[in-house]
């Protein structure tokens, strides 16, 4: 439970901050005058925060969809749009703890916003745009609180010729099973074996949650993408990892897959540098090394392709003809 709630001074009467606000009525409600005092201060340490985040409720005053980063895209033209920052989650490998210095939650409350300059990219495009929600944050596992695919999908009913691909590893899926589902909405799970899952994905929802969640989802009729990324180069990841893809292909027929995206464990310099110092034992962190031609850290470069070949053979096997999108650390 949050006790702490900052609020943006700006945002104070906006019928979204008073809902959420409501849902943590012990909370001490702190007014600030932009949310960057908190959230980007120097001399934070997100590990500890983590244990306790408190939450920021702001308003997006900048641009609010943005270009997808080179060599993450899944469409054409592609864009990505954040209505908070930072994940309920504690994934070990997660690059959200190398990029933001703090832990704390920051929530957008403009939502109108955002659902504006949506609809003018759509436009702009003719219609075939590619969004994509789930880069700063997990995209519905707040959603009890957040209301985000409550209030976003129906913006995207209006534009039925773009996509929009929520990505998450929750199980919060009420607000899509309680509507007909839209067809250029893709409902993407980040998957990894159990055994990945309970070393290095904290607070996560298991496999089998995931699972379960996947196929109401399908059996309402939804579109499904699979994220096997990344995958963790343990030493018995070709054992783990086939059977692992026997689970996930038991219990979903390729004809039920949208697309299916496969990458390593990478991190950009600079945040393998702050989560290392955070972390210094990680073992996860001694795995990967610098290549200096892409400023980042990742497998070497054999074992990253043996990793990525292995499992597109294996993905072939089980969901031939599915669109697979291949992300390498080199």
């Amino acid at each position: 439970m949050t006790k702490t709630i900052y609020l943006e001074k700006s945002v104070a009467d906006h019928p979204r901050s008073r809902l959420i606000i409501k849902k943590f009525p012990l909370a001490q409600i702190i007014e600030i005058d932009h949310y960057g005092e908190i959230f980007n201060r120097n001399n934070q340490s997100f590990r500890i925060q983590k244990s306790a985040p408190g939450l920021i409720l702001a308003k997006k005053k900048n641009k609010k969809v943005l270009p997808v980063p080179k060599g993450l895209e899944m469409g054409e033209p592609s864009y990505y749009f954040s209505h908070m920052l930072n994940c309920l989650y504690d994934c070990r490998y997660c690059f959200l703890q190398g990029m933001f210095k703090s832990a704390n939650y920051v929530i957008f409350v403009n939502y109108e916003d955002f659902h504006e300059e949506i609809l003018q990219t759509a436009d702009k495009d003719k219609g075939r745009a590619f969004f994509f929600s789930g880069y700063d944050c997990d995209s519905l596992a707040m959603e009890p609180i957040t209301n985000f695919a409550k209030s976003f999908l129906p913006i995207f009913e209006k534009i039925q010729s773009s996509t929009l691909e929520l990505r998450t590893k929750s199980t919060q899926t009420r607000s899509l099973l309680e509507i007909p589902p839209l067809n250029n909405v893709i409902c993407s799970f980040s998957l990894n074996p159990q055994e990945i899952i309970e070393l290095f994905e904290e607070k996560t929802p298991s496999l089998g949650s995931r699972i379960n969640s996947i196929q109401k989802l399908n059996s309402a009729g939804w579109r499904i993408g699979l994220r096997f990324d990344p995958i963790i180069a343990t030493s018995n990841f070709k054992q783990i990892y086939e059977k692992f893809f026997q689970r996930i292909f038991k219990t979903l027929a390729k004809e039920d897959i949208d697309s299916i995206s496969l990458g390593t464990f990478r991190l950009s310099s600079t945040q393998y540098k702050r989560m290392h110092k955070d972390r210094p034992d990680e073992w996860l962190y001694s795995t990967i090394a610098p290549n200096k031609s892409f400023d980042r850290f990742g497998y070497h470069s054999n074992l990253d392709t043996e990793i990525l070949n292995w499992c597109e053979d294996r993905l072939f096997h089980y969901a031939e003809d599915v669109p697979l999108f291949r992300q390498s650390s080199s």
